[in-house]
């Protein structure tokens, strides 16, 4: 009796240890599914929001680059808006380079929010935290920072065709080409396909370091400067998920505004560093313009940067976080 007892007690607790173990295998599918579910879901809800921050933000970008790139060609913002719709017209002009900056801003945002989400989640594993929207700005920061060197190296391809078009006149004025030159004919898959022609692959990655050097700490106060206003224009006991679509565009605008004002002297290496296609490392690069042009120079394009990234960012955040909010309700994902 003892012996069978025993062999039943046995299988008694195999058989619980199976269904415990069947559980914990569906569970962790499921959560595997969830957590496949959501990234997706930034990844998507990141591409629509890089798509509105183009469109609304474009003109004034490519201002800032001409800028950078050439200040001595320009007395100001005004006077390159000016010339540039007087020379090449406003489609042709202000919205040069506007493919590859769709593809850079949605190869940028769908990995970057993508990321971002990935980074939460381990942050949050990490620490004990239950929820993700229970980090705190300063987590979130951290979370921004490490994303975006995975955003970094999808983004600066794209950011250099961008950039090339954006310049393409004033880089042959500079080398002496007459008006009568294909500049205006050549388009972005053609440039591409002579860079990678003339450099190989690597000639599309110029800019590297500087474009890492300037995403991760830039989007450490992006996103901390978004969370933390968003703190502060929740009412009390409301979640900041939940304050409204003109609060988050507030929010984003200034997001953006601290990340351009932390990260532009960079910003300003890596259009020289893209556009003159130079082989000098970024800070050998900053110390030569701070040499031949002043310091000023680092801070070149500021204006038109700071105008533009206003509305552009509260775009991009509006975007993000109501497509995102309309996803998950129509995935029912908790």
């Amino acid at each position: 009796m003892l012996t069978y007892r025993f062999i039943e007690e046995s299988r008694i607790v195999y058989y619980f240890n199976d269904i415990t173990m069947t559980v914990e295998i569906a569970e962790n599918e499921k959560n595997r599914l969830k957590n496949l579910k959501a990234g997706l879901i930034d990844f998507v809800a990141g591409s629509l929001g890089g798509i509105g921050l183009v469109y609304v933000g474009q003109p004034l970008d490519t201002i800032k680059v001409k800028m950078q790139t050439f200040p001595s060609m320009y007395k100001g913002m005004v006077n390159c808006f000016l010339q540039t719709i007087r020379t090449d017209g406003i489609v042709r002009g202000l919205y040069a380079g506007t493919v590859p900056a769709i593809v850079a801003n949605v190869a940028e945002n769908s990995v970057l929010f993508a990321a971002y989400g990935g980074c939460q989640k381990v942050i949050s594993n990490l620490l004990g935290v239950k929820k993700v929207e229970n980090l705190t700005s300063i987590q979130n920061a951290w979370a921004g920072f490490f994303a975006a060197f995975f955003s970094s190296l999808t983004l600066c391809p794209t950011e250099l065709i961008k950039c090339k078009l954006q310049a393409m006149r004033e880089v042959q004025n500079e080398i002496k080409v007459t008006s009568n030159t294909v500049r205006n004919q050549i388009g972005p898959w053609e440039l591409t396909r002579q860079i990678v022609k003339e450099q190989g692959i690597r000639g599309l990655f110029n800019g590297l370091s500087s474009t890492i050097a300037r995403e991760m700490p830039g989007y450490f106060f992006f996103f901390g400067g978004y969370e933390v206003t968003r703190e502060l224009l929740a009412k009390p006991h409301e979640n900041r998920e939940d304050i409204g679509w003109q609060k988050t565009m507030i929010a984003g605008a200034v997001g953006g505004t601290v990340l351009w004002l932390v990260i532009f002297p960079a910003d300003v290496i890596k259009s020289r560093i893209q556009v003159k296609n130079l082989k000098t490392p970024a800070l050998v690069v900053m110390k030569d313009i701070v040499r031949n042009e002043g310091i000023g120079s680092l801070y070149n394009g500021l204006k038109p940067t700071l105008i533009r990234t206003i509305p552009a960012t509260a775009t991009l955040f509006v975007i993000y976080e109501y497509s995102k909010k309309h996803m998950h309700d129509f995935f029912y994902i908790n």
